[in-house]
């Protein structure tokens, strides 16, 4: 699989587990240690990482949009809100992401869950 993912601490762990046992590379703020960053910090962590960013935060929609404005890479982000996409679909979604496209496919993107 070619999508490494980074998971904001607004995603829930079993998402993570879900993803783990379908063989998906994934790394969790909170493992990762930086769980108390601000999202302008945690999106450049994922970019260092060359992950890309699964987030249930409106707040990195807004510092996505400021990046793409300024210029400022980053390795793109997957949206979920909270209430419209069940964890089974997000896990579904997520592993189609990772299996079907690259990490530099994702660069500087926003996408948003569930896929239509």
């Amino acid at each position: 699989m070619s999508v490494s993912f980074y998971m904001d601490v607004h995603v829930p762990f079993a998402v993570t587990t879900g993803l783990r046992l379908r063989g998906v590379d994934v790394l969790t703020a909170q493992q990762d240690g930086a769980g108390d960053l601000d999202d302008r910090r945690l999106l450049h962590r994922a970019f260092s990482l060359g992950r890309v960013l699964v987030t249930q935060d409106v707040g990195f929609l807004r510092e996505a949009a400021r990046r793409q404005k300024e210029g400022e890479q980053f390795a793109g982000i997957v949206f979920a809100p909270q209430i419209e996409v069940t964890i089974g679909q997000l896990v579904r979604d997520l592993e189609l992401i990772a299996q079907s496209s690259v990490a530099k496919e994702w660069l500087n993107s926003v996408e948003y869950l569930p896929l239509k």
